[in-house]
């Protein structure tokens, strides 16, 4: 049975997902995009080197996300958020960079592979000579929906 998740359990989700989804439209084209992020409460954290993901959210800042927690396909749950896009600069950059690295801690000490960073102690992040940005998704609006099958116990 489908239910809708209250805003704790949003915000549950949101902190607990490592891959999200984000969604953005510009010159006619709609793109959707997996991405590695982090969540402060207010606001998704994320990095991207050039390419049309930045280029899009540049020009049209309205953008979706979308995060799930699937155990099976009776057992998930999925949030759907809208914000603006906002790049980041100096110290807001740094904090953001060091929020997105700690959430990405466990995935390090796993083994997954990551972006190499060349450094992290000026205004410019960059990653084998490509600038690297960070940036935030100021959310406005969340919802989230689940499904539970009550008859498998957890």
């Amino acid at each position: 049975m489908f239910r809708e998740l209250n805003q704790e359990q949003i915000s549950k989700v949101l902190h607990a997902g490592e891959i999200g989804r984000i969604g953005c439209h510009a010159e006619g084209r709609t793109y959707v995009i997996p991405v590695s992020y982090a969540y402060d409460g207010k606001s998704i954290y994320a990095q991207s080197i050039p390419g049309m993901k930045l280029h899009m959210m540049r020009l049209n800042p309205e953008v979706c996300f979308e995060v799930d927690l699937i155990k099976n396909a009776s057992n998930w749950q999925s949030v759907i958020a809208w914000g603006t896009f906002e790049e980041l600069k100096g110290k807001e950059a740094t904090d953001a960079f060091r929020l997105l690295m700690q959430k990405m801690t466990i995935r390090i000490a796993s083994g997954q592979s990551m972006h190499m960073m060349a450094r992290t102690d000026s205004d410019t992040i960059t990653t084998t000579g490509e600038i690297l940005s960070i940036y935030r998704i100021r959310l406005t609006e969340k919802t989230g929906r689940f499904e539970q099958d009550d008859n498998v116990l957890n």
